[in-house]
């Protein structure tokens, strides 16, 4: 535990120092603003119903997906690049703390990110029909989806040392994930039900979350594919260790 907290602390810090993380931040904010006034009041629907609270939390979701490979792709990618990888493999630190030590960083600015957007759902509830569990419930699928695209973008860095490389490769496996559900329409039987319940995007967030439903199955299923993922970068240091 201590040598993932010294690693939580460094990125942390690091992100925090960073103009480039701010400038995520201002942009993430800017487009879920530009989206608000795009659907709460341009919005072909009444404005500032639950609709439009499904449309921020949808187009929400969307931004927080590209900031959350911004935030990640450089992680490990960047300390093969600047060397520090070797003080890394020489230190008493295991690759699992490592890899657990940069995610928790990454998630802890991630949410921040989010609690700052928390404004406009907020002005939404103002005088209508929607329930702060419905707000809640949106934030909640955000988080858990934002862990899943960061342990991808954690993944795609681990891969390689070139960072528009790690970007690629997590805009890749982002978007086959995502499109999942729309491949297994054209199945029939159980591939359908298997590919539809593998897909990242519709049928466990837009179908779910975004609409206010929580459902067990898909918060185990955000937390299994971040799990998995930070697996696979565990294994891909300690296969690059050796090398």
């Amino acid at each position: 535990m201590r040598a993932i907290s010294i690693i939580f602390k460094r990125e942390l810090k690091a992100y925090l120092r960073s103009p480039f993380t701010w400038v995520i931040a201002a942009l993430f904010l800017l487009i879920d603003g530009i989206l608000f006034q795009a659907f709460g009041f341009g919005g072909q629907k009444s404005p500032l119903s639950a609709y439009v609270l499904e449309q921020f939390f949808i187009y929400g979701g969307l931004s927080l997906a590209i900031a959350a490979v911004a935030l990640s792709f450089r992680l490990v990618s960047e300390e093969r690049q600047n060397h520090s990888m070797v003080l890394l493999n020489t230190s008493p630190i295991r690759d699992v703390d490592i890899i657990v030590g940069k995610f928790l960083a990454a998630l802890v600015f991630l949410v921040f990110l989010v609690a700052l957007s928390f404004y406009i759902p907020l002005m939404l509830k103002v005088g209508n029909k929607i329930t702060y569990t419905q707000i809640l419930v949106g934030y909640v699928g955000m988080v858990l989806f934002g862990a899943a695209m960061l342990a991808i973008g954690i993944f795609a860095s681990s891969l390689t040392r070139y960072q528009l490389v790690a970007v690629v490769i997590a805009a890749v496996i982002a978007a086959v994930m995502s499109l999942l559900w729309k491949f297994s329409t054209r199945l029939e039987g159980t591939p359908r039900e298997v590919l539809g319940d593998l897909d990242l995007w519709w049928m466990h967030y837009q179908f779910s979350f975004a609409r206010g439903i929580l459902n067990l199955k898909d918060v185990v299923y955000y937390l299994a594919t971040t799990y998995f993922f930070l697996l696979l970068s565990v294994k891909t240091l300690e296969a690059k260790r050796w090398q």
